[in-house]
């Protein structure tokens, strides 16, 4: 992924105004010819025959190139959209090429600046539903180490648990042995994280002699919910907002949950969309039980897959959540990865320019048939304030 830091800032600096500007005032001089940027993927440069590294030395009279620290304010004109490609059974389709894609913000087509296939590293935060019934919650204890078996040696992972708020339990980290003890230490449906005790849901007794039978057991009754899961998203989201500023990992939200949601979240769908889009953050949802609420509010899970170009999946049963968490991150980790500088209309034709507004559709197309194609339906050019 260093290539493709590179290549951003090449090309990010080759469509900017100053390089245009730069190389308009320069006088006429003999050049070896380049091919645009656009023509150019990394697979390409690494089988050249000269390595970056290796590249023929200018003359006297060519001037040399910029130092890359005045070119880094043009990488956030670039947008970077990942895309996953599957076949009509569910299995991803790697053997695209470049010019089997196309893309288009608010309806322009746009110009792939840089396309790769490259695997790439994963930060994500797994967010895991801490409120759940008594067989989903032992559904997701017995299969808590297989997510660490799911991540990768280059991966880094945090960890977080919600309920009526969002409780971190583990930062950044990509020593997946210390994952796999915290996440083997871990008590679901206990009040605290590492804690003996479980959650205060019973009531108080004397003498083993119940004093309030009538308090009901939170969260565990559809018009009793109690858990905020967009406050967790958000919570989540912020962890991975300023994470990885080279763009040389993907980052994602790994929610775990039974798509129970309050109607109380100090945070709302759209807050956390915008959160989302601005800071290049994936959403992959599962969702576990069988409870009468997966009708309705697992939709809720599911837009933020879908809007974000993650993907949703649900376990039905307890073996199905350990092959959907290598799933996920094996998509995740395995995606296309297309990056352009918007183009608008300036004076009749089409230049690279600051997009006009703050939102703007994305649409990507594969000129093959019979794939199902996942990418962020937009993004945001102005990320929220930070949380306080």
């Amino acid at each position: 992924m260093r290539q493709i830091a590179t290549w951003m800032l090449a090309v990010a600096f080759a469509l900017s105004p100053a390089a245009i500007a730069q190389n308009q005032s320069q006088p006429q001089q003999p050049t070896q010819p380049q091919s645009s940027p656009q023509d150019q993927t990394p697979g390409a440069v690494q089988g050249h025959s000269q390595t970056p590294g290796q590249q023929a030395a200018p003359s006297a009279k060519q001037q040399q190139p910029p130092a890359v620290r005045p070119l880094r304010p043009h990488i956030s004109e670039l947008v970077l959209v990942p895309v996953t490609v599957k076949n009509s059974v569910g299995q991803l389709v790697g053997d695209l090429t470049k010019d089997e894609f196309r893309i288009f913000e608010d309806g322009r087509e746009q110009q792939i600046a840089l396309f790769s296939t490259d695997p790439v590293p994963l930060s994500v935060v797994v967010v895991i539903d801490n409120d759940m019934t008594l067989k989903a919650r032992d559904q997701v204890q017995k299969s808590l180490e297989s997510i660490a078996a799911s991540l990768g040696p280059d991966d880094e992972a945090a960890l977080m648990l919600f309920d009526e708020f969002p409780e971190p339990v583990l930062d950044f980290t990509k020593d997946n042995d210390a994952f796999f003890t915290k996440l083997r230490r871990l008590h679901l449906g206990d009040e605290y994280p590492g804690d003996a005790a479980g959650p205060t849901t019973a009531p108080p007794s004397l003498n083993n002699q119940s004093q309030l039978p009538q308090v009901p057991i939170y969260g565990m009754e559809q018009e009793k919910v109690v858990k905020d899961l967009d406050d967790a998203v958000h919570a989540a989201a912020e962890l991975l907002r300023t994470r990885d500023p080279r763009r040389e990992r993907r980052k994602m939200i790994f929610l775990i949950a039974d798509g129970q949601n309050s109607h109380h979240n100090k945070w709302t769908f759209n807050q956390n969309l915008q959160l989302l889009l601005s800071s290049d953050v994936s959403v992959y949802t599962i969702t576990v039980g069988s409870t009468p609420f997966i009708k309705h509010e697992p939709g809720h899970m599911n837009h933020y897959a879908s809007d974000t170009g993650g993907d949703a999946y649900f376990a039905a049963k307890g073996n199905d959540l350990e092959r959907l968490y290598s799933r996920v991150t094996e998509e995740a980790r395995n995606q296309y990865t297309l990056t352009y500088q918007p183009l608008v209309p300036m004076g009749g034709t089409e230049s690279p320019a600051a997009a006009v507004g703050d939102y703007h559709a994305i649409e990507v197309r594969v000129e093959r048939p019979g794939v199902i194609v996942n990418a962020r339906q937009g993004y945001y050019r102005t990320a929220p304030p930070p949380a306080h």
